[in-house]
């Protein structure tokens, strides 16, 4: 099972990424950086809102969560430990990343479910809370819907269509997000399920 521990989490900081609205992404799985890797998300207004980038080959070490300006928001990690992997994600502030403790931890599982991929990805708000969060895959790797531990569906990306239903390819993705659920939380697990199907 892939779980994810958040250990601090800051209402503040959190506030900017949570709205009353459901919001509506598009993700273009490609990075703005010339020979990178990564995705970049837009609104529904058509503006860059955040970027993903390793600068390295796909499913690199290091990826890093920016806002337009290319300021950090998080960094995810990725680490090897026997024959498991876990990704670590840290929160940036004034250009420099807390590593006092990760904002979240990761560990993959993959399980097949009736011929569809299943990753899940447990979570707490808090060490004393544990809300629990479940990524549920589908046989194309990049389409994925977010699960709370209530049943309640807070996210869900399919492939992009346009308005009279012509797909625009496997790397351009709408991704919704419920209201009252933390955007910033939605694109860092994205990130990491994009890592883990090496789509980033």
């Amino acid at each position: 099972m892939a779980k994810v521990y958040p250990e601090v989490f800051s209402t503040t900081s959190l506030n900017n990424y949570v709205t009353t609205m459901r919001e509506t992404y598009t993700v273009w799985l490609k990075s703005l950086v010339f020979h990178g890797n990564g995705c970049t998300i837009f609104n529904s207004k058509g503006e860059i809102v955040f970027r993903v980038d390793n600068y390295q080959e796909k499913s690199s070490n290091e990826v890093f969560l920016m806002d337009l300006n290319g300021d950090v928001l998080f960094s995810i990690q990725r680490k090897k430990i026997r024959v498991f992997q876990s990704w670590n994600g840290y929160k940036w502030s004034n250009s420099k990343a807390n590593k006092e403790r990760p904002w979240i931890q990761v560990r993959k599982c993959r399980k097949v479910l009736g011929g569809n991929m299943s990753n899940q990805i447990a979570m707490g708000c808090d060490k004393a809370t544990g809300i629990g969060y479940s990524i549920i895959g589908s046989d194309r790797k990049s389409e994925f819907q977010i699960i709370d531990s209530s049943g309640r569906l807070v996210a869900e990306a399919k492939q992009k269509q346009s308005s009279r239903g012509v797909s625009y390819g496997d790397d351009v993705l709408t991704l919704v997000v419920e209201p009252e659920t933390d955007q910033l939380l939605i694109v860092a697990l994205m990130t990491v399920y994009g890592l883990i199907n090496r789509k980033l």
